[in-house]
């Protein structure tokens, strides 16, 4: 059976079946089968996309986008999972605090109610902020936590 001379494909009457080209008598390869190679990997999901979900639930989805084979060696999406993962755990340990601190220092529950409110609305809109940068396919850096995010992400 001829092979077409574009793509490779076998043909079986005047066309090729993949690339549509015309085969005339005698402009066929030969029969011989063209040589196979190894298809590039791709990723199921475009890299905004990807980082973009690294947020999703925090230093869970952060810690398996490092773990997942296409995206572990993407160094964008590295670096949202690190980020994800820093900023999760900056997160949790400023709230532990929080809730050691403040009612021991604080006189009124109601103070305390109001500190402790404006800091998980504060948390809620960095989250989301980050989780919208990510998707546009924009970087950005938090403080503190973005830098060491970046270091490891290089490595």
């Amino acid at each position: 059976m001829p092979f077409c001379a574009s793509c490779g494909a076998q043909v079986d009457g005047k066309f090729c079946p993949k690339c549509g080209a015309s085969i005339v008598a005698g402009s066929a390869a030969p029969v011989t089968p063209p040589a196979t190679y190894a298809a590039p990997v791709s990723a199921p999901m475009a890299d905004n996309v990807a980082s973009a979900l690294c947020y999703a639930l925090g230093f869970i989805t952060g810690i398996i986008f490092l773990v997942l084979e296409p995206y572990s060696k993407n160094r964008v999406v590295r670096f949202h999972a690190f980020q994800s993962i820093f900023m999760s755990v900056a997160v949790i340990a400023v709230d532990i605090v929080l809730a050691i601190i403040l009612p021991i220092s604080l006189f009124s529950w109601g103070l305390y109610a109001l500190i402790w409110s404006v800091f998980r609305l504060a948390c809620l809109i960095l989250w989301l902020f980050v989780i919208i940068w990510a998707y546009q396919g924009k970087t950005l850096v938090l403080p503190v936590i973005g830098p060491l995010a970046q270091k490891q992400a290089q490595a």
